[in-house]
């Protein structure tokens, strides 16, 4: 249960754009990570932080050099979980008319926001979700709801927006979707496994996410987003405004990354680190934010259909390279996922198969 107190502290800071209306000169202590200080950046300014690597859609798909660029792509997942990908084939007008909507979205006046508040005991919606084991507060609002399928949309959310917006929002939610479908194809390529296992994703669940990073005046104290790995198969990031805080944790340390202009940021997710029985690891990441620019970004997330089972791939497991993980209901593994604390990878090692029961 979470407590009356908290409750109630959360209701007070439902919004750091609210908050930061007034003049504020330090942090309320609900925000302060004294352990942000524990683990610096390896590069802490961002003029040294480093571009993951680069991957070229047309080129994996098109020409000569398919078969390179796929063990381009191949090696980027399994030496870093994370990659750029450009030459997506996103309509430039969509992407530039989804900035300016998200961005008039986020400078709403707050009662308009309130209209798509999150609902006791859901996850959806506009505002945070508060659990039981948090003690301290993300800088930044967001705005989380599910986009397929469409049969499990809230009736409240995307169908309210203002039409323009919802317009602009289904242009991109479809062009995002078949573009993380053929992502997911090229990845099951790669890694050799065998299309039929990856049919659970077709019409699978897909959820967005709106992140709005307002300007902190003690940024060193705060964090946009906790660490975390994500729960999906992949992740397709949109860093739309140009403003970097987006941080990868690689070899025990956490690097900046510097997302170019034209890129989407793709990660690997626990999901399809079990898929593949830990070829590709899921990486933790977070999002810290700066003392002067605004960051905002949309995030989509790639899941199985709710009732698949997902666990390693049976084309990729046998008796040299058993299963290292547990299969499960994608229903249950979304479920206990939204319970848990964002903690680094805390709940993909629930689903890891001890070594005792890897001897037996």
């Amino acid at each position: 249960m979470v407590s009356s107190e908290l409750v109630r502290m959360f209701e007070e800071v439902l919004s750091v754009q609210e908050l930061i209306k007034k003049p504020l000169t330090s942090v309320p202590q609900c925000y302060v990570r004294q352990q942000c200080h524990n683990e610096p950046a390896l590069f802490p300014d961002e003029t040294s932080s480093q571009e993951l690597p680069i991957i070229s859609l047309r080129k994996l798909i098109h020409g000569e050099d398919t078969e390179l660029e796929l063990e381009k792509l191949n090696s980027a997942c399994r030496d870093w979980g994370f990659f750029q990908l450009v030459e997506h084939g996103i309509s430039p007008a969509v992407l530039k008319t989804l900035k300016d909507e998200v961005e008039g979205f986020f400078t709403l006046p707050s009662e308009e926001k309130m209209k798509y508040k999150i609902q006791p005991g859901d996850v959806e919606g506009y505002g945070r979700v508060i659990r039981a084991d948090d003690t301290k507060l993300d800088w930044g609002d967001r705005f989380f709801f599910k986009t397929n399928p469409r049969s499990i949309r809230k009736p409240h959310l995307l169908p309210q927006f203002p039409s323009s917006f919802r317009s602009v929002l289904e242009s991109y939610i479809n062009e995002v979707q078949n573009l993380g479908m053929r992502v997911i194809g090229l990845l099951g390529k790669a890694l050799k496994i065998e299309k039929r296992e990856l049919e659970v994703f077709e019409d699978g669940i897909q959820n967005l996410r709106m992140t709005y990073y307002p300007p902190c005046p003690e940024p060193d104290l705060v964090m946009g987003l906790s660490a975390h790995s994500d729960a999906s198969g992949i992740t397709i990031l949109n860093q739309m405004n140009g403003v970097n805080g987006l941080q990868i944790k690689k070899d025990g340390d956490w690097i900046p990354v510097n997302v170019l202009s034209d890129a989407f940021v793709i990660n690997i997710g626990d999901i399809l680190e079990i898929m593949s029985n830990g070829a590709y690891k899921s990486v933790e990441h977070r999002a810290t934010v700066n003392s002067e620019k605004e960051r905002i970004s949309i995030a989509m997330f790639y899941l199985p259909k709710l009732q698949a089972d997902i666990g390693p791939a049976f084309s990729l497991t046998n008796p040299e390279n058993p299963p290292l993980f547990k299969r499960t209901e994608v229903g249950t593994y979304v479920e206990d996922y939204f319970t848990h604390k964002l903690d680094g990878k805390s709940y993909l090692d629930l689903m890891r198969i001890s070594d005792q029961n890897l001897s037996i």
